[in-house]
């Protein structure tokens, strides 16, 4: 899959809300920032997930939902979430 900056954000807000349970409409969308990050995993890797060192441009993509705040972190290859219930999920 190729991601755009707008389609990286809606596929953000939808695995969002569904991680949450919630529509996808009550997601708000505080911001999305362009971004570089100091590795292929965007400085988010997987449990256990090796990544080559190179600095790869990206979006920040901040969300919020149910009081709470997530970050989402995406280029044109992938899209993963940062720090989800204590870890990196690779979502794309």
């Amino acid at each position: 899959m190729s991601f755009t900056r707008e389609s990286a954000v809606e596929r953000a807000k939808n695995d969002l809300a569904a991680r949450l349970g919630i529509g996808a409409g009550d997601v708000t969308v505080n911001g999305v920032t362009d971004r570089e990050f100091p590795d292929a995993s965007l400085g988010a890797p997987a449990n256990g997930e090796m990544s080559a060192m190179m600095i790869s441009s990206g979006w920040q993509i901040d969300l919020e939902a149910n009081g709470k705040k997530f970050e989402y972190r995406g280029d044109k290859y992938h899209l993963r979430l940062a720090g989800f219930e204590g870890e990196n999920h690779i979502v794309d």
